[in-house]
């Protein structure tokens, strides 16, 4: 594993519990000799998880869209910096560079990309791990509900183990190393009259 995209919050949170798991996921990857992809702002949990990763030794690479330059404050400090014309462009261009992807702590932009990865990985669009670095049960009752998708025939059970899940970001990372996809060639239940 080469690089790994990681998604998180652009503000810090409240808890300084989210601050210390960015930063042990950063000593973690640049221990690994395993490069950071994300979104490139200097702020925030973003901000936070870049600078301990290269204060660390790591490779830091960010994708951010014009737009967001500004608003996001981007990193200047970066192994590389890609300035994007959209956020599509930016979320493909993460994806391109990665071998997997996580999620800390964050908001709706970092729900989006997980969710939009974890898709591509469902309709075999890539085969990479996605994984949620649950910070004192931040992810818990997403994982609750993803459960209920599968209890309510909205999602098979093999989807659903597509999501790595821990509060140890060693832990998180050696099953990355051994995630292999599961094979599902139909999903889609047709029922008659429907």
């Amino acid at each position: 594993m080469k690089r790994v995209c990681v998604y998180l919050g652009s503000n810090p949170g409240t808890d300084p519990a989210y601050a210390q798991a960015a930063d042990a996921l950063a000593r973690e990857l640049a221990q690994r000799s395993i490069g950071l992809v994300y979104g490139g702002s200097d702020v925030g949990l973003m901000g936070r998880l870049a600078n301990a990763c290269l204060d660390a030794g790591g490779e830091v690479i960010g994708v951010i869209p014009e737009l967001l330059v500004e608003k996001e404050v981007a990193h200047t400090g970066l192994t590389a910096m890609h300035v994007v014309a959209s956020m599509h462009e930016r979320k493909q261009k993460m994806a391109d560079l990665s071998d997997g992807f996580i999620a800390l702590p964050g908001g709706l932009g970092t729900l989006e990309e997980f969710f939009e990865v974890l898709t591509w990985n469902q309709l075999g669009y890539h085969a990479k791990p996605c994984g949620l670095l649950d910070v004192k049960g931040y992810y818990a009752c997403l994982a609750d509900h993803m459960d209920r998708m599968v209890h309510e025939g909205f999602l098979v059970q093999e989807h659903r183990g597509m999501v790595l899940t821990g509060s140890d970001p060693a832990d998180l990372l050696d099953r990355f190393e051994t995630y292999a996809p599961p094979q599902v060639d139909k999903w889609i239940k047709r029922k008659k009259g429907l």
